[in-house]
């Protein structure tokens, strides 16, 4: 596995991607005696590409920005909307 081929995998549009050729994320096992290295090789080799999988019968992409705002900012936020209704 390479940079580059990560890279490519990043830019992958999930509605271009049939997706019964998706794992399923349930069903990948980590072997917790693994080393930190070894664990995440072992989940890139059963996932396929990690940046798209299917989630509860949904297909999911996962992206990555440089700039914007952060998750932990973002869920104060909502939390917050959430608690003024």
């Amino acid at each position: 596995m390479t940079s580059k081929t990560l890279f490519d995998m990043s830019q992958v549009e999930i509605d271009k991607i049939d997706p019964a050729t998706l794992v399923d994320i349930n069903s990948i096992a980590i072997n917790h005696t693994l080393t930190h290295e070894e664990k995440i090789l072992s989940f890139i080799r059963q996932m396929g590409n990690p940046y798209c999988f299917i989630s509860g019968g949904i297909p999911v992409r996962v992206c990555f920005v440089g700039e914007g705002k952060k998750l932990s900012q973002s869920l104060v936020n909502y939390f917050s909307a959430l608690k003024q209704r």
